[in-house]
């Protein structure tokens, strides 16, 4: 695979900016709360499907949909509603230029809303660097790690996974990729690299670096 016949496909949240800190403490909270009032049950309970649903399907709102019938427009507008979100994104300097320097086609996968995506990739910076964005909604909802939504948008893109590269932080999405064929990149400061992690990164900025041993 040459160069520049790569495509980069770049999750959102802790892979191009650190989302720990701030972001999803409070998606956490707006998640919670959306839950108690629409399924009526407490916190403690509302806590527990948040986290069940996302640890069994990758995203809460897949398990809201399938075993509730939550409308999921109706879910991203209430639960990412964020009135400070510039002073809530934390990213490195130098991503930009990284982007601009890294050879290929380069296209947003996310988990995330198109809204709060695309405002978070303008408060970035580095709009501009992706040729495509795809979020849950473009995905019909068939949010990662589930094989659909990387279908779907290798169908759209016309897209040979042995051809892709997926950066990741979180390895069941890398886990899928890697069994479509896709090289992968796992942002993590783990000490210890699952077998399909083809490159272990603890700053997607050094990803230049390792473009050796993709």
């Amino acid at each position: 695979m040459s160069e520049r016949s790569r495509t980069w496909l770049f999750d959102l949240d802790n892979t191009l900016h650190n989302a720990s800190p701030h972001i999803f403490p409070h998606l956490n909270r707006s998640i919670t709360a959306y839950i108690c009032e629409h399924l009526n049950v407490d916190e403690d309970e509302a806590t527990r499907l948040r986290l069940h649903y996302w640890q069994r399907y990758g995203a809460t709102l897949r398990g809201l949909m399938r075993h509730h019938g939550t409308d999921p427009h109706h879910f991203l507008h209430h639960t990412h509603q964020f009135p400070d979100l510039e002073h809530s994104i934390i990213a490195e300097r130098g991503l930009h230029a990284m982007l601009r320097r890294l050879p290929g086609r380069k296209i947003i996968f996310s988990n995330a809303p198109h809204k709060y995506t695309e405002a978070v990739l303008a408060i970035i910076g580095i709009r501009r660097c992706f040729d495509s964005v795809y979020t849950v909604e473009r995905l019909r909802f068939q949010a990662k790690p589930a094989i659909g939504g990387f279908l779907r948008l290798l169908h759209n893109e016309r897209l040979d996974p042995r051809s892709c590269i997926m950066v990741e932080d979180t390895l069941p999405n890398l886990k899928t990729a890697k069994r479509l064929g896709m090289k992968t990149v796992w942002v993590s400061a783990c000490t210890r690299r699952p077998p399909y992690a083809d490159v272990q990164l603890a700053s997607v900025l050094d990803l230049p670096k390792r473009l050796g041993r993709l």
